[in-house]
């Protein structure tokens, strides 16, 4: 199998260091850390996807500054306190035979000092979002202080073990935004021309060379293009690269995109399912051949939502890149490089850029997680499978094959427990086989797929079509019996005589709703979301109404920016503080929570109102009474979305005896 891959996998040469392969963890956040220092959770974390047979690592965001901590799980550099909690990471990455980097940052205006209550810098007073404060434009004192953390941080990571440094200039963090034109605004010597607004930049990737010396692998991680209005594009990316490269010896570009901006640029950072990612894997391949223009042969990395080794392969093949990086590949997946190395592609649990367990957990500021791969970040607490073989075999029934049920039987076979699934319907997949109706999220099918596949492969013994009464359950006398049978749609009551959708009629039958469509949403979640946009895609006019201040409340900014613009695009009208309160069919009555008046609007020929779903107990209560041996998961347990049934139905067949 290895032989199919050789451009991926075939040795690269980077600086000083060589990699065993070409595919690479890129620094991602994780928010594994614990007062600002790394963690035993990061040690098991890295050392797992270093075992996992990657070529190297790149440790995530490591802050230079006080004023770049921001949340107490960022990891600190610039304290000597961080090189022993560094160092037993490094050597454990470094035993299985991998890489170490580390990435260096500081992150400028997105650091408003809340948790640390310091003042964020920036080049310019400009805010990252509407919602931000301005940073204090920088003087030369503070450029100073910002150069010094560089150098101390780089020190320190050196002596840490580290094999190399990302000095890390994209993002929109401090460093790019010196280099954009619309975060530095500047009419000084930093600002204004390209030459001026890569002085800062150039003179930290100078002290830090000096710091390290010329011997040690430095890179630069840059982003290609900013994606806004104004912003750095990547005609100005080709010619910043050598630039930098003329500047100080660069061992490698890693190349990315997107700034921390609260726009679509935001969103492409970490590219849901949604998003095509074809579009990003020509920046790399641009700066690539814009260095070797000027006889610059340095390797370029490409990052972006490859999700397995034949894309990697065929990118390298092209020319597009020397490496390639798989953040969340890797999450999902730790050994997704062995695994295909030893032939067993069929193993790998695939990324589908849900971003629901990573990004989403990200921005509030919780350990990451997956939903693929609900052992991700629990690595030293949760032991392989493999570890957990019963000492006898039990008996076990599943009810319900959604992705709760399907977690739990393939868990619990993998255990050796003797397992029996049965499904009331024709097919299994639950609620995911609604969300794969939907084409912009339909990457859910791979999910249902790999977990349908492994029904087989762990010769776990499904049957649909099987209603499960209580005296059923009882009669086949399990060990152990898993409910998860789901929880179904409330119909919203809605005065007037006119039909409110749910989620699933709707998309069982988007015609049913005519041409104009009202969607009343009081859940915030990513099925009312996605659906709009459907709607919208349909060609149908849609209004999207919404009781709170906003929408999509329950998902994260990291997609939902670029899902308003395309529901901008759509036109796809948002009305907020707003209750539908009654409908007839033809006129939709709508209360402006604002003011509590109300308006009386024509013209919809559908409605369609979310509301939070409901899991009936009444099974459950019954087998408890017939003393039947039984517990809930997923969505019978608490309506929530795939992330926590996936996980629930994992860690519930991981506890059994």
């Amino acid at each position: 199998m290895a032989s199919i891959f050789l451009h991926a996998l075939s040795p690269l040469n980077v600086g000083a260091l060589q990699f065993r392969n070409r595919i690479i963890v890129p620094a991602h956040t994780t928010n594994f850390g614990e007062h600002h220092m790394p963690s035993e959770r990061h040690l098991a974390y890295h050392r797992e996807r270093a075992r996992g047979g990657v070529g190297a690592i790149i440790f995530e965001s490591i802050r230079v500054h006080a004023n770049s901590l921001g949340r107490p799980q960022a990891v600190c550099g610039f304290d000597p306190a961080c090189i022993e909690p560094f160092r037993k990471i490094t050597d454990a990455v470094k035993a299985e035979g991998a890489r170490i980097l580390g990435q260096v940052i500081h992150l400028g205006r997105q650091v408003e000092g809340d948790f640390e209550r310091t003042v964020s810098w920036g080049p310019s007073p400009i805010p990252w979002s509407t919602s931000a404060l301005p940073p204090r434009p920088m003087d030369r004192a503070d450029m100073d202080e910002v150069i010094a953390g560089h150098v101390r941080t780089a020190r320190n990571l050196v002596v840490a073990g580290f094999e190399g440094i990302e000095l890390q200039m994209a993002h929109g963090h401090l460093l790019q935004q010196f280099l954009s034109p619309l975060s530095n605004q500047r009419d000084d010597d930093y600002g204004g021309s390209m030459e001026n607004r890569m002085r800062f930049p150039i003179e930290v990737l100078k002290a830090v060379r000096a710091e390290v010396g010329e011997g040690f692998c430095l890179g630069v991680r840059l982003s290609g293009e900013e994606y806004i209005e104004g912003g750095l594009t990547i005609e100005e990316a080709e010619l910043i690269a050598p630039a930098l490269a003329k500047a100080a010896r660069i061992d490698f570009f890693n190349v990315s995109h997107s700034a921390y901006h609260a726009s679509y640029s935001l969103a492409t950072q970490m590219a849901d399912m949604a998003i095509d990612p074809k579009p990003f894997r020509e920046l790399p391949a641009r700066i690539r051949a814009a260095l070797r223009a000027e006889n610059r042969a340095i390797p370029v990395f490409a990052v972006c939502r490859f999700t397995g080794l034949a894309e990697a392969d065929a990118l390298i093949a092209a020319g597009g890149a020397d490496a390639v990086g798989m953040a969340r590949a890797h999450l999902a997946e730790p050994a997704i490089v062995r695994k295909t190395v030893e032939g067993r592609m069929h193993e790998i649990r695939g990324c589908i850029a849900c971003n629901q367990g990573c990004a989403g957990m990200l921005e509030k500021n919780l350990p990451i997680r997956c939903l693929v791969n609900p052992r991700a970040g629990l690595e030293g607490e949760w032991p392989e499978l493999a570890a957990l073989r019963a000492e006898q075999q039990k008996r076990l029934l599943v009810v319900g094959g959604g992705p709760a049920g399907l977690e739990a039987a393939r868990t619990a076979a993998e255990r050796g427990y003797a397992v029996t699934l049965w499904e009331r319907g024709e097919r299994l997949g639950g609620q995911l086989l609604d969300a794969t109706k939907m084409p912009k999220r339909s990457k859910f099918a791979d999910l249902l797929s790999a977990q349908i596949a492994d029904m087989e492969r762990f010769g776990i013994t499904v049957e649909c079509e099987r209603q499960a009464d209580a005296t059923a359950i009882a009669a086949f006398r399990a060990d152990q019996v898993f409910l998860a049978t789901g929880s179904a749609p409330v119909r919203a009551r809605i005065p007037g005589g006119g039909k409110a959708f749910t989620i699933p009629e709707a998309l069982a039958d988007p015609d049913a709703l005519g041409s104009t469509v009202a969607l009343f949403d009081r859940t915030g979640e990513w099925a009312a979301l996605t659906l709009a946009e459907h709607l919208a895609d349909l060609g149908k006019a849609v209004t999207f109404f919404s009781p709170s201040g906003g929408i999509a409340w329950r998902t994260t900014i990291y997609s939902t920016l670029a899902n308003f613009k395309r529901l901008r695009e759509r036109k796809v009208r948002i009305a907020t503080f707003r209750r539908v309160s009654a409908f007839d069919g033809a006129e939709l009555t709508v209360e402006d929570l604002s003011t509590g008046e109300s308006e009386i609007l024509t013209g919809f020929t559908g409605l369609v109102a979310a509301e939070h779903n409901f899991a009936d107990q009444t099974l459950f209560a019954e087998l408890r009474r017939l003393g039947v041996p039984v517990r809930q998961i997923g969505d019978n347990l608490a309506p929530r979305t795939a992330l926590e049934a996936v996980y629930h139905g994992h860690l519930a067949a991981r506890e059994l005896a």
